[in-house]
């Protein structure tokens, strides 16, 4: 089936506004939102950061929440973007309609368990903590603080292009009459896991970032939530007219000299609204200011449009790196410019770089017919979207419907089994991968030894916890050392998409990349997806993999609260493919 995907909503808050005016008047006065931090209460209060101008209980006011017990600004920020969206596409009420909430985050409720983490150990009264942590329960607490209780809801977690790839996720679903209204996007609060796993890394500003500039030295981190109202067939602000999902297969958290990824996403969102390198007109960039993505994303720019180079900027020297949330963020930044005939300006560019883009330092009264926004993650989740004025009817890749079956199907549910992953995997190598790490790989590289192939066109992860183990080393590790001497190793290997792009970069798959994590609903949500895949021809063969473990910890949570301990570890991997 086809349709035009109208977006008729849009909400947001950052660190330059709380709304669509003010970040509209941010943009166009070229106020940064980068600033000392006020509200995380991290030792590294040099470093600068984007942050939401709102205490958590400034927001649960606004939000009317009178519940005492703590909320997580994801959840907050959230919901008060959400609410935005639905109040700028005139809905009231949503009863009778089929509701889907999509949400992008990786980092969920983590700036409230973090400051409790050392009690949830003793103390019965935090039990309820883990679970407001998980990222699943963090989009269904925002749907029922934001009016939409009965909306079916679903988390993306492909690390900083989660929220583009919630869009993305919306408009197939929307294409297909699986909904009649979707609300996507995502949301991220700062936290000092994450602060200090970038600081690990050392890929952080120490003043505001300079995105193109030759003397960028890193980022800003920020924090913020944006919305969009999806429908299909109506009159909208702007419409969604093509978008592309690849992985760039290089490294967990480099990029590619040849942007490989990039280019192939960029590339598939023309192809599917029918556009030209030459009918664009602005291009909002990932542009994080790191040494490693701007040369990157900028070899994949020229070889998209060689000579003929639209404007082009980076808005993260406004707001900030806002992570999971920056793809959603960046798309209403793209639909305020095109709305009011300007283009953002590239903050702090002063000296050209060898090898990149010469960025924009902004225009007004540019007419902006078609935008590209570029969100890429780490793992080389890499994702873009074009976005038009006009409306126009975009197809599915095929308008046969394929039927898929499933051709392998392998299980690991013991740590004893994982000593078999000498068959694929070299002793050395296999040291330094975590439990969970070991039984995806070898589950996965099974399952395709069983198919009899090499590399499957997409794939498609679930997972409820994510990789537990190595986030509650990290937390430990900041409990111990106070913000000091943490293993950056751990960072890496934290986010719930690792797990999805290491296979990637294992089997060489430049396809479409993307990790679910709604709680026990996530392999219904990948399953979905990798149906979908092959019933509109975007792939021939799709491995998808369901990863979970637990650590003791995080079982004794669940003997406290009465609960039957989760499995120590489990990693089933299908191959689906084209009848």
């Amino acid at each position: 089936m086809s349709g035009t995907i109208s977006i008729t909503g849009l909400g947001i808050i950052c660190s330059i506004g709380n709304d669509t005016q003010s970040v509209l008047d941010s943009l166009r006065n070229r106020r940064t939102g980068i600033r000392r931090m006020k509200y995380l209460p991290s030792k590294h209060n040099n470093i600068p950061v984007g942050e939401v101008q709102l205490s958590n209980e400034e927001m649960k006011s606004l939000l009317g929440i009178e519940d005492p017990k703590p909320m997580s600004r994801t959840t907050l920020m959230g919901a008060i973007a959400v609410r935005q969206a639905l109040e700028h596409a005139g809905i009231k009420d949503v009863s009778g309609k089929r509701v889907a909430l999509i949400s992008g985050t990786t980092v969920g409720g983590m700036d409230i368990a973090e400051q409790v983490f050392d009690r949830m150990k003793y103390d019965d009264s935090l039990l309820w903590m883990p679970k407001s942590n998980d990222c699943g329960d963090n989009t269904r607490e925002i749907a029922d603080v934001a009016g939409l209780k009965d909306a079916e809801v679903c988390t993306i977690t492909t690390a900083c292009s989660s929220a583009l790839n919630s869009i993305i996720i919306g408009a197939e679903m929307l294409k297909r009459d699986e909904v009649d209204i979707v609300v996507a996007g995502g949301s991220e609060a700062l936290s000092l896991f994450h602060l200090n796993g970038f600081n690990t890394l050392m890929i952080l500003d120490k003043e505001q970032c300079r995105p193109f500039d030759d003397t960028r030295a890193g980022l800003n981190l920020g924090e913020g939530a944006a919305f969009v109202i999806l429908q299909k067939d109506v009159e909208g602000l702007a419409y969604v007219t093509g978008y592309g999902n690849h992985c760039d297969a290089f490294h967990q958290t480099a990029s590619s000299e040849d942007g490989e990824g990039a280019y192939l996403a960029m590339k598939e969102a023309l192809t599917m609204a029918g556009l030209k390198a030459s009918d664009i007109q602005y291009v909002n960039a990932h542009g994080t200011g790191t040494p490693n993505n701007d040369i990157s994303e900028s070899v994949a720019l020229k070889r998209i449009f060689g000579d003929n180079m639209p404007e082009v900027s980076s808005t993260k020297s406004f707001t900030g790196h806002t992570t999971s949330a920056s793809g959603s963020i960046e798309v209403v930044i793209c639909l305020l410019a095109m709305q009011h005939n300007f283009t953002p300006a590239n903050l702090c560019w002063k000296n050209q770089a060898e090898g990149a883009i010469t960025p924009t330092l902004g225009r007004e009264g540019i007419t902006l017919h078609n935008v590209i926004c570029n969100s890429f993650g780490f793992g080389g989740n890499d994702s873009s979207m074009a976005l038009s004025v006009e409306p126009q009817q975009t197809s599915i890749a095929n308008e046969k419907e394929y039927t898929s079956t499933v051709i392998a199907d392998v299980e690991i549910t013991s740590k004893e089994e994982l000593a078999e992953l000498r068959e694929f995997v070299s002793p050395m190598e296999s040291r330094r991968m975590g439990k969970l790490m070991k039984a995806a790989h070898l589950a996965s590289l099974r399952a395709l030894k069983e198919a009899g192939m090499e590399s499957p066109d997409a794939i498609v992860t679930a997972t409820a916890r994510g990789m537990l183990e190595t986030s509650t080393q990290f937390l430990e590790e900041m409990l111990a050392n106070g913000e000091e001497l943490l293993k950056p190793t751990l960072f890496m290997q934290s986010t719930q998409n690792t797990l999805s792009s290491a296979i990637a970069i294992r089997t060489k798959c430049h396809g479409y990349n993307i990790t679910y994590s709604q709680g026990e609903e996530s392999m219904k949500w990948a399953m979905r997806d990798a149906e979908r895949l092959i019933a509109t021809g975007k792939a021939k063969s799709v491995l998808v993999g369901l990863f979970d473990e637990s650590t003791p910890t995080f079982s004794d949570f669940a003997e406290r609260e009465g609960k039957v301990p989760p499995q120590e570890l489990y990693a089933r991997s299908i191959i689906l493919a084209r009848k």
